[in-house]
């Protein structure tokens, strides 16, 4: 832990301005720039709301903000997550010239995909301001929540950056498991609602993607206290996570460069 801490705090105002690179470089030929990544979620969350509401007649309330809080913490979960697999083979040119911890690769996906939810969350406000939706004391839990799923995050992603340096097939195998991930976390539709047990209990307790979304959707839309102790459960195993991908990354970085 030791090292991990000395580190982070080394090689942390690199990460920070290879964030910020990345995201220039994201809309440096886009006419549209950063509106981009208000409109990717915001596009999608139209899409689904149009299938739910029109087509099924969902009768959910405000259920457009309710697809777009799923849909924020979805993506920086994906994105983060299924990038971290080729991380270390997209930057050999870096490191195979320099050290640089392989785990900081994927702190700075997560400082892009989290600015990038930052930004929607932004408009999430906006939009919880024009449906009236009702703000209580419960609105706090967001803060661990969002705690939670970066650590969820950055503990998975450490084991598809690992793993992803010797399986060379990893991400597309990883693209259909999220791709099913998806259609069982609940984005366009309410797990607790929806299901009938055992399935709600199993897609609540064992995945906790599902489990912090609609986490946020009680506290955020509801007024509603959330899951707190699968909130505790989870945030304790995603510490586990942490260490354990953290230590194999350690132990097996230096043959990165000669595997690839």
């Amino acid at each position: 832990m030791e090292r991990f801490i000395r580190d982070v705090k080394r090689y942390f105002t690199y990460t920070k301005y290879s964030a910020k690179s990345d995201l220039k470089n994201e809309v440096a030929s886009s006419y549209l720039n950063w509106l981009w990544w208000i409109l990717d979620p915001l596009l999608f969350m139209m899409v689904y709301t149009f299938i739910s509401v029109i087509v099924f007649r969902s009768k959910k309330e405000y259920f457009a903000l309710f697809v777009f809080v799923g849909l924020t913490l979805w993506n920086f979960f994906n994105k983060t997550v299924l990038g971290s697999v080729k991380l270390v083979r997209n930057n050999q040119a870096v490191v195979s010239k320099v050290y640089i911890p392989k785990y900081m690769l994927i702190l700075q996906k997560v400082m892009v995909n989290g600015f990038k939810m930052m930004v929607s969350f932004g408009l999430i406000v906006i939009m919880m301001a024009i449906y009236r939706v009702p703000i209580t004391v419960n609105v706090l839990y967001i803060i661990p929540i969002l705690i939670v799923l970066t650590l969820f995050t950055f503990g998975v992603s450490c084991f598809m950056l690992h793993f992803g340096v010797f399986i060379d097939d990893l991400h597309n195998v990883m693209q259909v498991v999220l791709r099913l991930m998806f259609y069982m976390t609940g984005i366009f539709y309410s797990i607790g609602d929806r299901l009938e047990d055992p399935y709600r209990t199993i897609l609540l307790k064992c995945n906790p993607v599902s489990n912090l979304i609609e986490s946020a959707r009680l506290c955020l839309l509801y007024s509603s206290v959330p899951y707190r102790k699968l909130m505790l459960f989870w945030g304790v195993v995603s510490v586990v996570i942490c260490i354990l991908g953290i230590r194999i990354i350690y132990k097996y970085e230096n043959s990165y460069v000669k595997v690839m």
